[in-house]
């Protein structure tokens, strides 16, 4: 199974200029957006970084979920959430020709912790032998960066602010995220449930 973000966030999405007054750059000069690629570098760094610890799209982009098989045929968990449409599911063969499934034969069974592809009827369609599913969807919480969640926001900008003020720092720990971020994202992290080890 394999994840793939289709198409990226817009440069125009960033907000690159609120990044600037957080960390309180100067203004009013010729050079003023002379680091805004890097700004902007860094405030995709810290979405990456909040999408994989939380299992959430932050802000509405396509993606690509490819499987070999289903981990269950009565409905197919997807790996990130909120899912907010599948737009196609294909079977792959072997051979790479594939056949599009009619979309009155699955559903989308939307939930902002674990979406699920669903049959309609008893179960999914089969993969085919050496084939894969390949299935398209739209996920994200807001279509533009000031209609997230505060405090995402505010993880967004800190973790941002911090792999720029450290950008040259090679100390920090593998995994390192400031604790104010993972206290802000706390709350979206999903909860794991499970006995021994």
């Amino acid at each position: 199974m394999y994840l793939i973000e289709e198409s990226q966030i817009p440069e125009a999405a960033l907000p690159v200029a609120r990044l600037r007054d957080h960390l309180r750059l100067g203004s009013g000069f010729v050079e003023d957006g002379l680091q805004d690629d890097l700004l902007g570098g860094f405030l995709r760094a810290a979405i990456a970084a909040v999408e994989a610890r939380t299992g959430k799209a932050l802000l509405v982009r396509d993606f690509l979920l490819s499987l070999h098989r289903w981990r269950d045929v009565t409905g197919q968990v997807l790996p990130i959430a909120p899912v907010r449409s599948v737009t196609q599911l294909t079977l792959v063969d072997a051979f790479g020709a594939g056949s599009v499934i009619a979309a009155d034969r699955y559903v989308l069974v939307a939930d902002g912790e674990t979406p699920k592809l669903a049959p309609v009827g008893a179960c999914l369609p089969s993969n085919p032998e050496h084939g894969s599913a390949e299935l398209r969807f739209q996920a994200g919480m807001a279509d533009v960066f000031g209609d997230l969640p505060a405090d995402l926001a505010q993880a967004v900008m800190l973790l941002a602010a911090h792999y720029y003020e450290y950008r040259d720092a090679t100390a920090l720990g593998q995994g390192c995220m400031p604790f104010g971020v993972t206290s802000l994202i706390a709350r979206y992290r999903p909860v794991r449930l499970g006995f021994g080890t």
